[in-house]
């Protein structure tokens, strides 16, 4: 049987080998994952040129050494429509691995992108009342909150990194009692492990981005 390919294209540096292989459970063994990352080619000594500016809207993601880096977004579009280019001559379908928009990437092919995928499906989930949000940094709160912009739905934030010791049982617990109805954890770096403690603080229903858009994708290829 014929493998068919899909891109993903991560923020960081790849391969993203903490969450790549959640994707390829869910998509199964016919299908190839071809990655590639905005920052692959930028030299350690040089990953200082993407820091963001003070007041930039700010994105987080890991390094190959397990690290996290934090980046700004006007030094990372550039980075990230390069690879993207060669990307597509490989690819079928391209997964952005990541929730935040990116309006100015342009793709020759189907571009699956996160925030979009997941914002529809809040909203017919939630027409009105109030939903929570966990996000990575404090810096991202109101930018994220920004991008939402669902009508007739509240929004309520609590920060509890993916890629640090975080608590997130409380953070999703804290969104219950600031009466949210359901919870996104907004950021691809939250896994399943991340899900079930979310559940366990709120016994909300949680929205794992990384696992719902590998199983849209595993409609789209099907």
């Amino acid at each position: 049987m014929t493998k068919k390919s899909i891109g993903v294209l991560t923020i960081g540096q790849s391969p993203r080998v903490d969450i790549t292989p959640s994707i390829q459970h869910v998509l199964g063994k016919t299908v190839e994952i071809v990655e590639v990352g905005g920052l692959d080619r930028i030299r350690e000594e040089d990953l200082y040129s993407i820091t963001p500016d003070k007041g930039e809207v700010t994105y987080i993601s890991k390094l190959r050494n397990g690290q996290s880096i934090k980046m700004g977004k006007s030094k990372l579009l550039p980075l990230l429509q390069a690879e993207l280019n060669e990307l597509e001559e490989r690819v079928s379908v391209v997964i952005m691995l990541c929730t935040g928009d990116f309006p100015t990437i342009r793709s020759n092919r189907p571009m699956i992108y996160p925030d979009k995928i997941v914002s529809n499906i809040v909203q017919s989930l939630l027409r009105t009342g109030k939903l929570g949000l966990v996000v990575p940094l404090e810096e991202q709160r109101n930018t994220l909150i920004q991008k939402w912009k669902l009508k007739g739905v509240e929004y309520c934030v609590e920060v509890a990194s993916p890629y640090e010791n975080s608590d997130i049982s409380g953070a999703a617990k804290k969104l219950k009692n600031q009466g949210a109805e359901l919870i996104v954890l907004d950021c691809m770096g939250y896994d399943e492990t991340h899900k079930k403690a979310a559940i366990e603080g709120s016994g909300l229903p949680i929205l794992l981005p990384r696992t719902l858009i590998a199983r849209i994708v595993a409609e789209y290829v099907g």
